[in-house]
């Protein structure tokens, strides 16, 4: 069996947080996981304290890291207070005077974002971490405490295969197109240009190597934690185009919604109780109307199940013009009630539309009728 040398990670939750070299009370986040983070998240899985960290964060670095943007997510703000009881200090270690309060930082988010992270290094080391991860002493974060993952961290590097059999891989690019992109709807079948953008760490392979000028240097190479030190690194970006898998979630089902069975013997009993209870007038204008109906004020018992107050005693007229109300405005299960005092103008100016309308349509019969002659 060929030893592994490429542990994939699968970084994904409602919210992420990279930080870069922002200072002071406005924390920013970078589009895509740091290795500083990375390997911070591995250390606690671990179970190392920051100090303790700080022995093994150079057999860490070894770890050639690449990352591959499934979903970029979306930049969120929000804010944190600090110092509460404690009170902020000047630089020569001083009390700032009035200082006893709270500071309040701002901080950036990366909101729905997914990641796929290929660590490439010693097949013994890559074991040691992937065993961590899969079991961790500590939970572990998405860069921030307050972002923790929403999927298992330990990812697959095929269908059907475990980590400890993913096969050997040349590079960064290669191992982290050996995973297949799962679109989150079946509608998104593939990436956006068929493509997916990666961000691979460059490392020389001779001494007298030159980085490429296209290179972006990223100072999140973690020599310790507490106090924070880190060291540059280049990074390339590339594009990469892997096999499509089947989507994460299926078609919503259809919400049941209840419908009206005017032929239900209990629905038909309701109604007429609903009549007598308003004396047979309608509840709006007050007329025996031409033909008496009822009205559903609500239909969430619609279908036999009615009770007395769902229902409204209504003319023909003020029947018409209700429901034309409800149609034009999209309403759901509940619907207008025509004893509420904010829905009367509208009624009544429907109402005078349905008359003129009818009134002119009478005429163009008659007229019609005439000209036949």
């Amino acid at each position: 069996m060929t030893e592994a040398n490429a542990l994939f990670l699968r970084l994904e939750g409602p919210f992420q947080a990279w930080g870069d070299t922002s200072k002071f009370v406005i924390r920013r986040t970078l589009d895509a996981p740091t290795k500083s983070g990375v390997l911070g998240l591995i250390c606690c899985a671990m179970g190392l304290s920051r100090q303790v960290a700080r022995g093994r964060l150079s057999e860490l670095n070894r770890l050639a890291m690449g990352v591959r943007i499934d979903r970029h997510g979306t930049r969120w703000w929000d804010y944190q207070t600090v110092g509460a009881g404690i009170g902020m200090t000047t630089a020569g270690g001083g009390l700032k005077t009035g200082a006893q309060g709270t500071l309040v930082t701002r901080r950036e988010y990366l909101a729905d974002a997914s990641f796929l992270v290929a660590l490439q290094g010693d097949a013994k080391l890559v074991h040691e971490v992937a065993e961590a991860i899969a079991s961790p002493k500590w939970p572990v974060f998405l860069g921030r405490k307050s972002c923790p993952p929403s999927v298992p961290v330990l990812a697959k590097p095929r269908e059907g295969e475990s980590w400890t059999n993913p096969g050997c891989h040349d590079d960064l690019i290669a191992a982290l197109g050996a995973v297949s992109w799962h679109p989150r709807y079946k509608a998104d079948a593939t990436p956006h240009n068929g493509t997916m953008e990666a961000l691979v760490e460059w490392r020389p392979a001779s001494g007298d190597d030159v980085a490429p000028d296209d290179a972006e240097v990223w100072y999140d190479v973690p020599v310790c934690f507490d106090p924070p030190v880190h060291e540059p690194r280049f990074i390339l970006r590339d594009s990469i185009s892997p096999a499509v898998g089947e989507a994460l979630q299926g078609p919503a089902p259809a919400v049941p919604r209840p419908r009206a069975d005017y032929t239900n013997a209990e629905y038909r009993k309701r109604r007429e109780e609903r009549i007598k209870a308003d004396a047979g007038l309608c509840v709006f204008c007050k007329s025996p109307g031409p033909r008496m109906t009822v009205q559903h004020v609500t239909y969430r018992r619609a279908g036999g199940n009615e009770r007395l107050e769902d229902l409204r005693s209504l003319c023909g007229l003020c029947h018409d013009a209700i429901t034309m109300l409800e149609y034009g405005l999209g309403m759901g299960l509940d619907r207008i009630n025509p004893e509420d005092p904010r829905w009367r103008e509208r009624i009544i100016q429907k109402r005078a539309e349905i008359l003129k309308f009818r009134s002119l349509e009478t005429r163009r019969r008659r007229l019609a009728a005439e000209e036949v002659e």
